[in-house]
């Protein structure tokens, strides 16, 4: 099944595709309000709404208020290799903010700060069940599902210091989405496929089993250290192939065009502008 989150006027929601149409579940009187709720009620697969036409939404970020977002950094071979990175025992977290999050076909803010914009495509891990010390073994069944995720990056802020949040979380660059898509709709986790678009020209490219720290050891590590939640997020890393490590490097700029497509998951398209 794929959910999405939504706006209809200045009314918030979210739904159920059915072919052309969204199963309005969250105007429903008694439904959860949103899909974060939804997805904590373990009662995603009985929800009923009315049906309405996908192009009379406007999309939001697939789950617009994560309590927690967490990033893996250097998780794929090829993007330790160019960023110069020692092999590590651990997986490399940081997080974003919730208030960094687009939908899909959103614009990325170039901030007015810096012209070093990057790109990088993830797939995003949404938590259904939550809990602490999650085992390796349990781990899949606390995923609710899956979504397209760009992480971002404003460079040269990334590296003021050894700490990536400054980079990370600047307004306006993380688009999420469309699309929630439940476990059941990938066959083979380990053969998604994860690729980044720019202006039509392929950029990165890698499957799931090029990951130096696969999901289930990244949500056990995680919930070790912290409670995960329902709709908790995990962006899971990028593969090599970001514009900082090309020569000479790309850059992000107004009129570009970005798309992450995953396998199974889906595609999102989010245009490029400067920062007002």
């Amino acid at each position: 099944m794929r959910y999405v989150s939504f706006k209809v006027g200045d009314q918030s929601s979210w739904g159920r595709i059915e072919g052309d149409t969204i199963i309005d579940c969250g105007r429903m009187q008694g439904a959860p309000s949103d899909l974060k709720t939804a997805i904590a009620s373990g009662a995603l697969a009985e929800a009923r709404g009315e049906p309405i036409a996908r192009e009379s939404v406007s999309l939001l970020p697939v789950i617009p208020n994560p309590g927690k977002i967490f990033c893996v950094g250097h998780n794929y071979e090829s993007h330790r290799v160019e960023t110069g990175r020692d092999p590590t025992q651990h997986p490399s977290i940081f997080t974003r903010f919730a208030d960094t999050l687009l939908a899909a076909g959103d614009p990325i803010l170039r901030p007015s700060v810096s012209t070093n914009l990057d790109y990088e495509a993830e797939l995003a891990v949404i938590i259904g069940k939550g809990g602490r010390n999650i085992s390796e073994a349990e781990a899949m069944n606390h995923v609710a599902g899956f979504s397209c995720f760009n992480d971002a990056s404003v460079r040269d802020w990334q590296w003021h210091s050894r700490q990536f949040i400054p980079g990370k979380n600047f307004p306006g660059t993380a688009p999420f989405g469309p699309e929630l898509v439940t476990p059941d709709e990938i066959v083979d986790i380990d053969s998604v496929s994860v690729e980044l678009y720019l202006n039509g020209n392929v950029m990165q490219q890698a499957t799931l089993d090029h990951m130096l720290f696969p999901i289930p050891l990244i949500i056990s590590y995680i919930s070790t250290f912290t409670s995960l939640s329902p709709g908790d997020v995990i962006a899971t890393g990028t593969p090599g192939g970001v514009g900082a490590k090309r020569t000479p490097p790309v850059w992000l700029k107004p009129g570009d065009n970005v798309e992450v497509r995953i396998s199974g998951v889906g595609a999102m398209n989010n245009p490029v502008v400067q920062e007002g």
